[in-house]
């Protein structure tokens, strides 16, 4: 009996082969055909016998898939195989879940994450969260969520599972650098309201303004924290970028600008030519008063072209650790049934050329230490700030 049904599969394999291969010579003659389909007729012809395989002999078979689901799977496959993390398919569900305001509010834990060499990695918590409240730190790698492993979960699984209802708990396992066992967090998810700028004048006439993202207010809010500073009698500043993981391009671009009077201030190169692009600043609103930029390992992308464009300008001192390395620019292209894929169609380079992506931004002026709210606790604003009152112990006062 078992000689029988392997016999009659392999005969199933060669018919088919015979099959796949006569449909094949009849294709190579069908320009059209050629045209509209994605692939060669031989590798469609795998993914037929795939499919036929599964349907004819899975135990579950009775009750099969729907084609959408599997075009879903073999799209997510396809865009997967390109190897980067932020190339990804998204299946219509998954569309209409990420159209979140920036400014809107969520359940969850408040961090953003990240993938980094087949792992889920934690770019940086969002101030005053669960997550910054408990002490996750960018860097840690997210191994479980309860007592499932996520080493297979694609980023929108992941973000999925941690988000939920405010108030409902989720036990999150992180591996950590330094630490020898896993470190269980059991964190009660809340609504996360993005606070994107707080400020505050320090002694010694040292402005302290705190961007925590790059939104569509971020600005205008930093804008008006500089003059608010000067006009309580700040002479020099510290922007501080640190756990910061982006946002919108335009925001970088802007409050970059605030800073420069000319000159580049990002450039994107890929493989299309509207992907080529650069950004040049005009007339700067903020007075070119002494300007020191703390980053450290969960500032990315957004956070990395303001630093990168003051630090090559020698516009701000930029100080703290290394930047996460998040340099490349997405586009959603929509596809017809409600679905799309985000593309990778750039990198960005700071005005003296340097890679972003994958590298980091070096600090010129390298700190120890943990970012903290509690200013007795952070001996990185710290050494930022004695380091901004030196500099304005050599300035003359402007009268």
């Amino acid at each position: 009996m078992k000689w029988r049904r392997l016999r009659e599969i392999g005969l199933g394999v060669c018919i088919g082969a015979l099959v796949a291969w006569t449909f094949i010579a009849q294709a190579s003659d069908t320009n059209n055909l050629r045209q509209i389909l994605p692939f060669e007729a031989k590798s469609l012809w795998l993914m037929k016998q795939a499919r036929a395989i599964l349907e004819t002999y899975h135990v579950d078979g009775d009750t099969p898939l729907s084609e959408d689901l599997m075009v879903q799977g073999a799209l997510r496959g396809m865009v997967s195989s390109w190897n980067d993390p932020y190339t990804r398919y998204a299946d219509p569900d998954q569309l209409k879940e990420e159209e979140i305001d920036m400014e809107g509010e969520y359940g969850g834990l408040g961090i953003y994450i990240g993938r980094r060499e087949g792992r889920t990695v934690v770019i940086s918590p969002i101030e005053d969260t669960p997550a910054d409240r408990i002490g996750l730190k960018p860097g840690d790698v997210i191994v479980k969520i309860g007592e499932d492993n996520i080493a297979d979960w694609d980023q929108n699984q992941v973000v999925k599972t941690l988000r939920g209802a405010p108030g409902t708990p989720v036990t999150v396992w992180i591996f950590r650098e330094g630490e020898s066992d896993l470190l269980r967090f059991d964190i009660v998810r809340e609504k996360i309201e993005i606070k994107a700028v707080r400020y505050e004048l320090l002694s010694g006439d040292v402005g302290y303004v705190r961007l925590a993202h790059f939104n569509q207010k971020s600005t205008e809010e930093v804008s008006r924290a500089f003059g608010d500073l000067r006009s309580q009698g700040a002479r020099g500043y510290i922007l501080d970028l640190r756990n910061n993981p982006g946002g919108l391009l335009q925001a970088a671009v802007d409050i970059s600008d605030m800073f420069l009077d000319d000159g580049l201030i990002v450039g994107m190169r890929g493989r299309v030519a509207k992907a080529n692009e650069e950004i040049y600043a005009e007339r700067g609103s903020i007075p070119r008063d002494p300007l020191n930029v703390l980053i450290n390992e969960g500032s990315a992308s957004a956070s990395e072209i303001v630093a990168g464009a003051l630090k090559d300008h020698h516009r701000g001192k930029v100080m703290g650790k290394k930047s996460f390395g998040k340099g490349s620019v997405q586009t959603l292209f929509p596809l017809p049934d409600g679905s799309g894929v985000y593309v990778t169609i750039a990198r960005y380079y700071t005005p003296s050329g340097v890679l972003i992506d994958h590298v980091g931004l070096e600090p010129e002026v390298l700190l120890s230490g943990d970012i903290s709210r509690i200013y007795s606790e952070d001996l990185q604003l710290q050494e930022a700030h004695q380091d901004m009152r030196g500099t304005l112990l050599t300035l003359v006062p402007t009268p």
